[in-house]
């Protein structure tokens, strides 16, 4: 009899353990520090407002505290004008303003809150290249938008938005939270110099073979 009550508790508890890990909601994981930044380049198809003509943006992560980062965006519009605006988002409450930082290390089917869309979940992984490195990207959809985010980091590396008048698309092209991967690049150089002393040694070769033959004559 006095066994009951413990084993119904325990029950309880492993039904909300269960139900809990079964919800898609990952545990929460911040991606960036303080003196991280990206740079984006912006894309129009249409005819955006003035207001909405971005077509470079920038931003610097001031200070990470908890679940708060702050963060300072630059945005340079096609008219040259350039507006700076500093924000503070909140990844556990889904502050997020436009998605620009989720959570880190989603994977497929995982699940996370914004406070404009609910629950976003995630639809696939991905390996691309971004900002000269191949990455893994996670990509989710909601409303007319299309996200797409570093996996390791959680900030946002490109993205598609559609309206009446336009459609945007945003791509990262610089940052420091990586670097640029040389393999394609350095194996192209590395072939060519390969090639150019086996030339050089083979010219060598022939102009002493010419040589001692002449002399044998």
């Amino acid at each position: 009899m006095h066994l009951k009550l413990p084993i119904k508790l325990a029950t309880i508890l492993l039904i909300f353990v269960f139900a809990s890990n079964s919800s898609g909601f990952a545990q929460l994981q911040i991606g960036v520090k303080k003196d991280d930044w990206i740079e984006y380049n912006v894309t129009y198809t249409g005819s955006p407002s003035p207001l909405h003509n971005i077509n470079w943006a920038r931003m610097e992560i001031l200070d990470v505290q908890g679940d708060n980062i702050t963060v300072k965006i630059t945005s340079r519009y096609s008219n040259g004008k350039t507006e700076n605006i500093t924000s503070t988002l909140n990844l556990a409450i889904g502050h997020m303003i436009d998605d620009f930082i989720i959570p880190a290390n989603l994977e497929s089917g995982d699940k996370f809150y914004d406070e404009n869309y609910g629950n976003i979940t995630i639809a696939k992984t991905e390996q691309h290249e971004y900002a000269g490195a191949t990455r893994s990207a996670v990509y989710a959809t909601a409303g007319n938008n299309t996200y797409i985010w570093d996996q390791a980091t959680g900030v946002s590396v490109e993205g598609n938005s559609q309206t009446s008048d336009y459609s945007m698309h945003t791509i990262v092209s610089a940052t420091n939270m990586w670097q640029p991967s040389s393999g394609s690049k350095s194996g192209l150089i590395e072939g060519l110099l390969v090639a150019v002393v086996l030339i050089v040694i083979t010219i060598l070769l022939l102009i002493l073979y010419y040589r001692h033959r002449r002399q044998r004559l």
